[in-house]
């Protein structure tokens, strides 16, 4: 706890910069503070998030209102509920029977398993628009699950087993995929908005799909293989897994009342997740109608709801820092950053090239200040985008790449895009591991695009 006393006092002690108030470096330090006592984890995440919201409310830097406003925000609660649709995946025995069924087809080793569960995710990625949903929702408690049947549990001490890599990859690849498609992830169409405003081109969504299928392909396919060398399973290979899944299957029988309820459940959700937007039907609401419908039938209880821990703790934490977060932005600090880049990078009178360099990394890595995509792309795309055109990059080019790295660069934090918390709160990865594997993949993503899209979208003809 002392370093996250340490880092909040020696920022709030240094005088704010000119053209910053008192009010947003405070609070600066607060926000500062709290993700030091998230990442040394001194006390539970839910608890540190508190004492920050606690500790800003008490200075002044944010009235209560401020302080829990982000606790009526959708996306932690779409993650909360998708915990109790996970536990009824669970309970029912549904979660095992498909896994059961993946693990006969695809068992015979992990790097099987997790290619099938990171190609699923990226088939499903352009019908699902809420990231959250999709990852939290269908795939967190399908790869718990598997974990599960294969003997992989935190509670166990087996978490390394073969959890540990499944959910860090299929975590890691989401925010990929999120980034491939314009109807990928809910804040997409924001940067296709915003790029419109400014370059005078809208974006389709052939095109982006095109510009980033290439790269992405390489990124699904490399990232397994990548964390299967660096962040290996214990178990590798089972070639009699296949089998003892089949003898698994055949033991369940047919499916009991309570797994028709939950299959049924689940596929309405899923249903309203893609096409509930047309009728005004959003991604809490169609979670809810799952859920009533668990409740109603008896399939989960309210109690087993509440003591669903890791649900509450994530909805807690992960609201405190989106409220301090979007704080930071109405308070001038992140237009503040965003100018003082613009300024500098445009008196530095670099060539396009470097200019482009500096600027998209700026922009990726100032991700850690914000807990959301959303938020982010809000704050700094526009300017971002027109310092980069400015400078004479392409324009259309420097769209797409900030568009798509709005959703990658989610990939450094376990609070950085909604695929993060439900995965991280499964509790199979440390979250200084989390965060070192974050940091290195995302310079592979950076290369990676980078490297590709130089001639990939030369022969497209995005420049």
């Amino acid at each position: 706890l002392g370093y996250s006393v340490l880092a909040g006092l020696l920022i709030w002690l240094i005088p704010a910069p000119a053209g910053v108030t008192a009010q947003a470096w405070h609070l600066l330090a607060v926000f500062v503070g709290t993700i030091v006592g998230i990442i040394t984890n001194p006390l539970p995440l839910g608890a540190t998030a508190m004492i920050g919201l606690g500790v800003s409310m008490v200075t002044g830097l944010l009235p209560f209102s401020a302080a829990f406003s982000a606790f009526s925000s959708e996306i932690p609660w779409l993650i909360a509920l998708a915990f109790f649709l996970a536990r009824g995946f669970i309970k029912t025995g549904l979660g095992n029977r498909i896994a059961y069924y993946i693990v006969s087809l695809f068992g015979k080793s992990t790097l099987g398993l997790t290619y099938s569960l990171v190609f699923s995710e990226a088939l499903l990625a352009p019908a699902i628009p809420s990231l959250a949903a999709r990852a939290g929702g269908i795939f967190l408690p399908l790869t718990k699950a598997l974990c599960v049947a294969c003997g992989s549990e935190p509670e166990k001490g087996t978490e390394k087993k073969m959890g540990a890599y499944v959910m860090t990859t299929v975590f890691q690849t989401s925010t990929v995929t999120s980034g491939m498609f314009i109807t990928a992830m809910a804040a997409n169409p924001l940067s296709v908005n915003l790029a419109a405003a400014t370059i005078g081109e809208t974006i389709t969504w052939g095109q982006w799909a095109l510009a980033a299928s290439v790269p992405g392909l390489i990124c699904l396919i490399a990232v397994p293989l990548i964390l299967y060398v660096l962040y290996p399973p214990q178990v590798k290979d089972s070639p009699e897994a296949p089998l003892k899944a089949k003898e698994e299957l055949a033991k369940l029988g047919p499916m009991t009342g309570d797994e028709k309820i939950m299959a049924g459940a689940l596929s309405v959700t899923v249903a309203l997740w893609i096409f509930g937007s047309k009728f005004g039907i959003g991604s809490v609401a169609s979670a809810l109608v799952g859920l009533s419908t668990l409740l109603i039938t008896g399939v989960i209880t309210w109690k087993e709801c509440l003591a669903e821990g890791p649900a509450w703790d994530t909805l807690t934490w992960f609201a405190a820092l989106i409220a301090m977060a979007g704080y930071l932005n109405k308070y001038g600090l992140i237009p503040w950053f965003s100018s003082t880049v613009v300024k500098v990078v445009s008196a530095a009178g670099l060539a396009w090239q470097p200019a482009f360099l500096v600027v998209v990394l700026l922009y990726f890595y100032s991700h850690y200040m914000f807990a959301s995509g959303a938020a982010h792309i809000g704050a700094m795309y526009t300017a971002f985008l027109s310092v980069l055109v400015a400078c004479g990059a392409p324009p259309l080019m420097s769209a797409l790449v900030l568009g798509i790295f709005s959703n990658i660069m989610g990939c450094t934090t376990h609070y950085g895009i909604g695929s993060a918390p439900p995965f991280f709160g499964a509790g199979y990865v440390p979250l200084a591991t989390w965060w070192k594997i974050g940091f290195g993949l995302s310079v592979f993503y950076i290369a990676t695009f980078l490297g590709v899209d130089s001639v990939w979208w030369k022969v497209i003809g995005i420049y």
